[in-house]
């Protein structure tokens, strides 16, 4: 016997082989159909472009942009005050691989064609897989535009750079840049999503701008080269462009005083500041702070949605990547009735979210030309927002447990997503915050209700489960003495009712039916896999799978 057969402990046997490179776009049916639906399709060469990326180079940086977190300087060798985050060049790449895709410029470098958005959105959710953390800087500078505009000197000279293309990291001044990113600074340590009682203050100055004084809890995105930012000024809260470089070249008053230690989303950095005077340009009119970032809000809102969709997708396509190589008891684990139940159920809510999500962006889409667009994209954010990303953190672990112990390993992508996955349901407005905005839109704007019964009401008659919770619902509004205490129920329930009547009327018709019977006559139980055996079991897991 050799001294090498002798010491063999044994062959390495029955482990999956890695995820190839693959386009994310071209393999994903239920994205195709939702783009095409909602008049996106002209953009399909783009997406695919765009997807290649995403399925390919961009999930190995993603992996060393996370493994690798920014770290602050907050001082040069010599004590010089700088204030500069480092970051892997891995996550350098992510951004210029997105930013040369549009993902945070498409839909206003083509807003004159109908579907710019939805083709926008879908962009989002392919770049949400490989990385979510580059999601937050490019998210924020997409939906800085409308705020931007509130001022047409600010606009002139920030949309040109805000929607180039070429990715520029460098700290200058942002006359002298190829391209640059905006961030945003809301919430303060005593208020959080109360930024009515935000004490920075704002003191306008001789030359027309302002000097800023006071501090951000969460300030995202601290190397973006500007920020909107709240604060008092003589008015009333205010909204301000603060630059991160002066025109000359000197650093901003804005001091970093520490990176957050995050659950998750470790390649994106997130810092606390102190305002020591920072110069600032008022956007909009003083005293209508809120009212100038609140289309920010729903853009950025929108794009939460879409990055938990994208990890639920990117989570069930490890799923059944690993099971259709893994063989348990003389199978393949997707081959048993038992893992193909929970793969499936997976598969459904995936199609489920990704319907509501460019649904939503559809109507964002169509809103400046048409009021019922506009009040269905006012209140459905907010309800697919709830209800979207609560559903998210679950079936990524259901899709952690299809892998087993090694889905709880750090050397493959579905622990980042579960850590990544409860962001989205805390940022931009926590649960209970969607659910009193749901509530507030039907109360205080005109035609918010109506635009989302007219919605409910185009599957009315296709699935009788379906009629049944619509009554509901209605029924549920209508009982103000309690609506509020149990408006978590009420807009989950909304949120499911959308799903099913998007996908009644999606052409779909064994989706859409399992979805109403599990989802909304409830023959299911509260787990992921406890779908009725006459599911269209095989019609989920095949239409999830890569089109490879």
């Amino acid at each position: 016997m050799s001294a090498r057969s002798q010491f063999s402990t044994h062959d390495v046997q029955n482990q999956p082989l890695p995820l190839p490179a693959y386009n994310a776009w071209s393999t994903d049916r239920a994205l195709q159909e939702a783009v095409a639906r909602h008049g996106g399709a002209w953009a399909s060469e783009h997406l695919a472009a765009y997807g290649e990326v995403t399925g390919g180079r961009m999930m190995e940086y993603g992996e060393l942009a996370n493994r690798h977190k920014p770290v602050l300087h907050s001082f040069d060798r010599y004590g010089r005050r700088i204030d500069t985050v480092e970051f892997h060049p891995a996550y350098h790449k992510l951004m210029g691989h997105a930013m040369q895709g549009q993902v945070h410029s498409f839909s206003w470098r083509h807003e004159d064609r109908v579907g710019a958005h939805v083709a926008r959105a879908a962009l989002v959710y392919l770049n949400g897989q490989p990385d979510a953390g580059t999601s937050c800087p490019l998210t924020m500078t997409h939906a800085a535009i409308p705020a931007l505009r509130k001022s047409p000197a600010v606009a002139d000279a920030w949309i040109p750079r805000v929607t180039a293309s070429e990715y520029d990291s460098r700290a200058l001044p942002a006359h002298e840049k190829t391209a640059c990113t905006i961030g945003m600074g809301m919430t303060e340590k005593q208020g959080g999503s109360d930024v009515r009682s935000n004490t920075t203050r704002a003191h306008l100055q001789r030359d027309g701008t302002y000097e800023i004084v006071g501090h951000k809890f969460f300030f995202s995105a601290p190397m973006c080269d500007a920020h909107l930012v709240l604060a008092q000024a003589q008015g009333g809260l205010s909204c301000f462009l603060m630059p991160r470089v002066l025109p000359d070249g000197s650093l901003n008053a804005v001091r970093i005083q520490r990176l957050k230690d995050k659950l998750g989303d470790w390649s994106n950095a997130s810092s606390e500041v102190e305002f020591q005077g920072a110069t600032a340009s008022l956007v909009g009119e003083e005293g209508r702070g809120v009212a100038t970032i609140i289309e920010m809000v729903a853009l950025t809102r929108l794009d939460c949605i879409l990055g938990s969709a994208a990890q639920m997708r990117q989570a069930i396509v490890q799923a059944l990547h690993h099971t259709s190589q893994r063989k348990a008891f003389g199978r393949l684990l997707i081959d048993q009735p038992l893992m193909r139940n929970v793969l499936a159920d997976l598969a459904l809510e995936s199609e489920a979210a990704i319907a509501l999500a460019m649904r939503i962006a559809s109507a964002v889409d169509a809103s400046p030309r048409d009021p019922h667009e506009a009040a269905l994209a006012r209140i459905g954010t907010a309800i697919g927002k709830y209800w979207v990303c609560k559903r998210t953190p679950a079936h990524i672990n259901e899709a952690q447990e299809c892998l087993g112990g090694i889905g709880y390993v750090e050397e493959n992508i579905l622990p980042r997503l579960y850590r990544q996955a409860p962001l989205n349901s805390i940022w931009e407005g926590s649960g209970n915050v969607q659910c009193l905005d749901v509530l507030r839109a039907l109360q205080k704007e005109p035609g918010v209700g109506d635009a989302l019964f007219k919605e409910l009401h185009t599957a009315r008659g296709l699935h009788e489960a379906s009629d049944r919770h619509v009554a509901w619902l209605q029924k549920a509004f209508e009982d103000q003495t309690v609506l509020e205490a149990r408006s978590r129920l009420v807009v989950e329930r909304t949120a499911m009712a959308l799903q099913a009547a998007l996908l009644l009327t999606s052409g779909n018709d064994e989706i859409a039916n399992a979805f109403c019977r599990a989802r909304l006559a409830q023959e299911c139980g509260f787990a992921y896999g406890t779908l009725d055996p006459h599911a269209p079991i095989a019609l989920l897991i095949n239409r999830a799978s890569l089109m490879i």
